[in-house]
């Protein structure tokens, strides 16, 4: 045998060789580097209590926002950058709520790895409000009826894509987690009952709870900060505007993220000459466990009855 003739042969046989590689690589979910890609890494903290309900036991959960966090603000460490590139499965809000993470986000996505942005598959609404633009609204989760959505995105994007895990098992934990909060729903529209259809008028820190205006009757007077995301600041004359309508409108209380509320009547009342009872409620993270919002379902009651209690008074 001639050398050409043996040369193309070796060449040949390392073609196939490295073809056959590539595809046991994508078998069983390796990267090029020998990384397994596995597990469910999920960026905010109210999705990652719901995806561990849905999850179980049946692969590892990772979650990258603390509790307590600014989901619009948080940023995370290189390591876990590298967790979600080495994810089997990436669920995150989407429609720009997680501002300082979108990057990498898209980073795994280019690596290949599946990511579900669940606010865009739950029917989102648009702000109506001055100030942002008609963008999509991503805080989805201030409506029950659309997390209840969100269980069954996520439930089946784990099957799909998680290797190993049991499709009976997760879809008999997503009906019971959905069965918690169709119960939650119906406690959360028999306490708003209570309050008189003229004083269900909501003031917050900044546009946070249009999905549950809609579902329960509210009406949004206005927000300290005229913006979907707390990275914005309100001028004076937005403060002055907001005081204005809040006396117009004869509301007893405003509503602020549980992490800022003290902060937030002092602007109010140094800038626009008003004094006004401000009530925290967790409207953007969950808390650390005992301090009223350790899981969703407690966040939501707890914001329910903070609302009753706020509009119930003057």
């Amino acid at each position: 045998m001639s050398a050409a003739a043996r040369l193309g042969g070796r060449n040949a046989f390392h073609l196939l060789v490295a073809v056959g590689i590539a595809v046991l690589l994508a078998l069983t979910g390796c990267t090029a580097t020998g990384e397994e890609k596995s597990g469910v890494v999920v960026t905010t903290n109210i999705l990652g209590d719901i995806t561990r309900h849905i999850v179980g036991g049946e692969a590892e959960v990772t979650v990258l926002m603390k509790p307590d966090a600014d989901p619009h603000s948080f940023g995370i460490s290189a390591q876990q950058a590298a967790k979600l590139e080495q994810a089997g499965l990436v669920v995150h809000n989407g429609l720009g709520l997680e501002e300082g993470v979108a990057r990498n986000v898209q980073a795994a996505e280019a690596a290949g790895v599946p990511a579900v942005a669940v606010g865009a598959e739950v029917d989102p609404v648009r702000y109506t409000a001055a100030g942002t633009d008609g963008q999509l609204d991503p805080h989805f989760w201030t409506d029950p009826g659309r997390m209840s959505r969100a269980v069954d995105v996520i439930a089946e994007q784990v099957i799909a894509h998680v290797d190993g895990v049991n499709p009976q098992v997760v879809r008999a934990n997503a009906a019971q987690y959905r069965a918690g909060i169709d119960q939650l729903d119906a406690e959360m529209a028999g306490q708003f009952a209570r309050i008189p259809a003229e004083r269900r008028k909501l003031v917050t820190n900044h546009h946070v709870f249009g999905y549950l205006a809609q579902r329960y009757d509210f009406e949004i007077v206005g927000a300290v900060i005229p913006s979907g995301t707390t990275l914005a600041s309100p001028s004076a004359s937005d403060l002055k505007a907001l005081a204005d309508t809040i006396r117009a409108a004869g509301v007893p209380a405003i509503f602020a993220d549980s992490s800022q509320p003290d902060r937030l009547a002092q602007v109010l009342a140094d800038q626009a000459g008003l004094q006004v009872e401000v009530v925290p409620l967790f409207s953007e993270s969950l808390s650390r466990p005992g301090r009223g919002a350790g899981d969703y379902l407690e966040m939501m009651r707890s914001n329910t009855e903070a609302i009753v209690r706020g509009l119930g008074r003057g």
